[in-house]
């Protein structure tokens, strides 16, 4: 069997995989995913149906599987079956528990179906792969709450919920959730919020009580991508210059404080950032590196970081 037939299997095969997973499939995205052309993929999916696979649909409008037409299990390749073993790993390390039970019973799925060595692969291999997590890991006293509010959005009906604010406020909130997002070791939900009328993300941990309502809503909120650049706060301009011998050890911690960009002077990398922590946790992450930094701008961080370097050292004398 030459390599063109062999290409023509391992891409057939992908379509049927793409048709299994998706309600439907335009043979324009096929051919962008495969690199081939558009009447290459009206012939696969015509060797398809010559197979006996109901392929409902026809060029121009997707096709789908008919609807309660079963497929034997699928077979994974060796590389599929160790991706899953790691993001196995990564997902009890790191996903709320109300995914993590979901996760895990989808995965016994998965195994199940696997092949008898593919089985022997992931038992020799699962006890060397581990992921260590140096975050204390937040509570999860609502076991189901991320998938309650992935059903909001998909059914698009707003959510009611009892939210304790981060100086211990307890307030009811109705929300219309536009997503989740995992940064900084917390769980977030991105939301429209009826009583501010603006944008507002939702920390899930803080979450104390959660109710999807019947209510729904038309609006189409987009990705959450483009509403993570709304902010609770003002944002403040901030100028630093740095030596560059220290800078190897504020690179990865710089982004959580709205680093933009950077400039190499004669005397030092210039750093500027758009930052809404100016009062506390933007002074408090400069100090720790402070001797090697000077503050080009604005003139308060400066008496910010005088106070704060006061305080350390009257509790220091104490």
């Amino acid at each position: 069997m030459n390599d063109h037939y062999l290409k023509k299997i391992d891409r057939v095969t992908a379509i049927l995989t793409q048709l299994q997973s998706k309600p439907i499939v335009r043979a324009q995205d096929l051919a962008t995913k495969f690199d081939v052309s558009i009447r290459t993929i009206y012939r696969d999916v015509k060797t398809l149906e010559n197979a006996g696979i109901p392929i409902i649909g026809e060029a121009g409008n997707g096709y789908s599987l008919m609807d309660g037409y079963k497929l034997p299990p699928v077979m994974f390749t060796k590389e599929e079956v160790l991706s899953f073993i790691t993001a196995e790993k990564l997902m009890q390390k790191f996903s709320h528990q109300s995914l993590g039970n979901h996760y895990q019973t989808a995965m016994e799925k998965v195994r199940s179906v696997l092949r008898h060595s593919d089985k022997n692969l992931i038992e020799n291999i699962e006890k060397q792969i581990d992921v260590f997590n140096y975050h204390a890991q937040t509570g999860n006293e609502l076991k189901n709450v991320i998938p309650t509010i992935l059903e909001s959005i998909a059914d698009k009906t707003q959510l009611i919920i009892e939210y304790k604010t981060v100086d211990s406020r307890v307030t009811n909130r109705t929300v219309e959730a536009v997503g989740v997002f995992f940064e900084f070791n917390y769980w977030y939900i991105m939301a429209f919020c009826t009583l501010r009328k603006d944008f507002r993300q939702f920390r899930v941990d803080r979450i104390l009580q959660i109710f999807k309502t019947q209510n729904t809503f038309s609006q189409e909120y987009g990705q959450i991508n483009d509403y993570r650049k709304y902010s609770d706060g003002e944002k403040t301009k901030v100028r630093l210059l740095v030596e560059k011998k220290i800078m190897g050890h504020i690179v990865n911690s710089r982004r959580y404080y709205g680093f933009i960009e950077e400039r190499e002077t004669e005397n030092g990398m210039e750093m500027i950032f758009d930052t809404e922590w100016i009062e506390e946790g933007f002074p408090r992450w400069l100090i720790t590196f402070a001797d090697y930094a000077t503050v080009l701008e604005p003139e308060s961080l400066k008496t910010k970081l005088r106070n704060l370097a006061a305080d350390i050292s009257r509790n220091l004398e104490e």
